[in-house]
C-alpha cells in the first residue's frame, strides 16, 4: 500500500523558515517524480515544486522561486521541501504527492496518482 506521510508544518511567523519532510513508503520511491502542492483557506490547489527521481532537475512555481527548496534523499525515501523567508501567503495546506512518471513540468498535476493527508503552514505575526 502506497503511503505518503507529511511533517513539519505548524505556526510560524513572517520570514521564517520550516521545513517539511514526506516519508514514503510501499512503491520504489526512487523510481518516480515527487511533487508538493497546496491548497490556502478558502481557495483551491495551487501546484508548487516538482523533483525528479534523482533530484537533479526540480522546478517551482514563480511566487516561491528563490525561498523554497525541493529536494529528496532516496536512502531514506523522503522528499523535502525547505521553505525560508515565509511570507503570510503562504499560509496553507501543504501535500506530497508522487507522480507515475518522472517528468518534472511546472504546474502538472498530470500523474499525480497517491497524495498525502497534508501539513497545515501558518505564517503569521
Amino acid at each position: 500500500e502506497v503511503q505518503l506521510v507529511e511533517s513539519g508544518g505548524g505556526l510560524v511567523q513572517p520570514g521564517g523558515s520550516l521545513r517539511l519532510s514526506c516519508t514514503a513508503s510501499g512503491f520504489t520511491f526512487s523510481s518516480y517524480a515527487m511533487s508538493w502542492v497546496r491548497q490556502a483557506p478558502g481557495k483551491g490547489l495551487e501546484w508548487v515544486s516538482a523533483i525528479n527521481k534523482g533530484g537533479g532537475d526540480t522546478t517551482y512555481v514563480d511566487s516561491v522561486k528563490g525561498r523554497f527548496t525541493i529536494y529528496r534523499d532516496n536512502a531514506k525515501n523522503t522528499a523535502y521541501l525547505q521553505m525560508n523567508s515565509l511570507k503570510p501567503e503562504d499560509t496553507a495546506v501543504y501535500y506530497c504527492t508522487k507522480l507515475n512518471h518522472n517528468i518534472v513540468r511546472r504546474g502538472n498535476f498530470i500523474g499525480m496518482d497517491y497524495w498525502g493527508n497534508g501539513t497545515l503552514v501558518t505564517v503569521s505575526s
